[in-house]
């Protein structure tokens, strides 16, 4: 790997770096957004003899060598704060792993401030290392902070990814409360920081190499039930570019990751920006947005990690001096900070399982009980946007509406949740009653398959009383 390992760096294999991990270790790893994180230690732990008991804290989703192969090995028991991989989620639902969810913009900092374990040691993924230094590679996420926390570190450097990925890399680095001051930022796409994370150089314990590259993304083609959404989207979009003042010369957007953000980032092409600046400010730069930068709709990004499919990392590596231009990664502590994001005045778009008739959203569990991922960054951005929407389909499969009468798990409460949009049209919720917005979403966004259900829960809690007028005996038995 000519160039990669500068200084006095000498590598060893990973099983002799795998031995540096104690048993019952608290470890913080690398990666978000499915990618950056560290492949071939996490396997080296799996086929370890020894009975781990491994706490692993990530900063996103990661991979198959975390949260598959460590999974099934038995070697994880506690998890933070968010999994995207089946035997995760298996895990997680059944309590073999103790989890925890967590918004993302306060993880860095509830680490270094033990208010969750504190790391023995940091484990990352790297480009680029020397003596006290080393580039991230794909992602950044809470590396930075990672690092500083742990007691020690260990580095796979990643041939597979060109070096040239740290010309994306603006790690910027805050102190804590009550000593931090306010961020440096007075544009979406402005950079304050380096390109590389520093390390005090004692604690640095083994160095790995590996060409292991990441699992890319799969985006599915979009369904119609997508594309209407992203016509309604569009339309929305539009109007509000015409009403609000605050969009007159610049507006910036964020998009929940998956498939369904994707097809929703296609939209922006069809949309009428006039002579506006339009900027991306959110957790992960997918391949929707490669599109806009190459066509000019998008002035910059701004993000923490590439969440792209095979086809658009190969685009993005093949050109990676001219994305670099317009396109920042940044610590997911600024990338996903309360404070930047009201700055911008970002629009959020962030998507959930369901939307209950008064506007409280579910990200995250499937009938109030099984997770399925996280709640990621919706939090951070449905709270402090600008405006906030919220999209989904009107149901899923052929019996099962996501309009439903009261969620019985709620990540955002009605006070977040400004639009919500489905393929059947638009509710902007903004000003209205609890009474008026449960008229608004069944008339806009119900499947019709459900109208005649919802309005008679609807009559039964108006006639029940209250401010949100629930009618309790009925809220999760309607469907039945």
């Amino acid at each position: 790997m000519s160039g990669r390992l500068e200084g006095s760096i000498e590598p060893v294999d990973a099983a002799t770096a795998a031995a540096h991990v104690d048993t019952d270790a608290v470890v913080a790893v690398s990666g978000f957004g499915g990618v950056g994180y560290p492949k071939a230690l996490p396997l080296a732990l799996a086929d370890d003899d020894r009975e781990l008991a491994l706490t692993i804290i990530s900063g996103g989703s990661v991979g198959k060598e975390i949260d598959t192969a460590l999974v099934e090995a038995g070697a994880i028991a506690r998890r933070y704060p968010y999994q995207a991989r089946a035997a995760a989620r298996e895990a997680v639902n059944d309590e073999t792993i103790a989890y925890q969810d967590r918004f993302i913009s306060k993880l860095g900092d509830e680490v270094t401030l033990g208010h969750v374990p504190t790391p023995d040691v940091a484990i990352v993924e790297a480009v680029a290392i020397g003596d006290g230094w080393f580039v991230p590679s794909l992602s950044i996420g809470h590396t930075a902070a990672y690092v500083r926390a742990a007691e020690t570190l260990l580095v796979e450097v990643n041939d597979s990814i060109p070096r040239e990925v740290g010309l994306f890399h603006d790690v910027y680095e805050r102190a804590l409360p009550p000593n931090r001051s306010p961020i440096p930022l007075e544009h979406p796409a402005e950079r304050i920081g380096e390109a590389r994370i520093e390390f005090e150089p004692t604690t640095l314990l083994a160095v790995v190499e590996t060409e292991t590259a990441d699992d890319p993304y799969s985006f599915r083609e979009p369904s119609a039930t997508d594309r209407e959404i992203a016509s309604n989207l569009a339309t929305f979009l539009e109007s509000e570019l015409d009403r609000c003042s605050i969009f007159d010369d610049r507006i910036a957007l964020q998009f929940g990751v998956g498939s369904l953000g994707n097809a929703l980032m296609g939209a922006l092409s069809s949309i009428d920006f006039g002579d506006r600046d339009v900027f991306y400010y959110g957790e992960v730069f997918q391949d929707g947005l490669l599109e806009m930068i190459e066509n000019g709709t998008l002035s910059g990004a701004s993000a923490t990690a590439f969440a792209l499919s095979s086809d658009g990392q190969q685009r993005l590596f093949h050109d990676i001096d001219q994305y670099s231009e317009s396109v920042v990664l940044r610590p997911a502590d600024l990338s996903n900070s309360p404070a930047l994001i009201d700055r911008f005045g970002v629009v959020g778009i962030n998507s959930a399982v369901e939307v209950d008739l008064y506007g409280h959203a579910n990200s995250t569990h499937v009938g109030g009980s099984r997770v399925l991922n996280g709640v990621g960054g919706s939090g951070d951005f449905n709270r402090n946007a600008a405006l906030s929407i919220t999209t989904l389909p009107s149901r899923r499969g052929a019996e099962t509406s996501c309009l439903v009468p009261m969620c019985p798990h709620v990540d955002h409460t009605e006070h977040d949740v400004s639009v919500v949009i489905t393929e059947q049209g638009v509710a902007d919720l903004r000003g209205r009653s609890p009474r008026e917005r449960s008229r608004l979403l069944i008339e806009q966004c119900s499947h019709p398959q459900f109208v005649d259900d919802l309005e008679a829960y609807v009559a039964r809690g108006e006639a029940a009383g209250g401010h949100i007028p629930h009618h309790l005996e009925s809220a999760f038995s309607w469907q039945s």
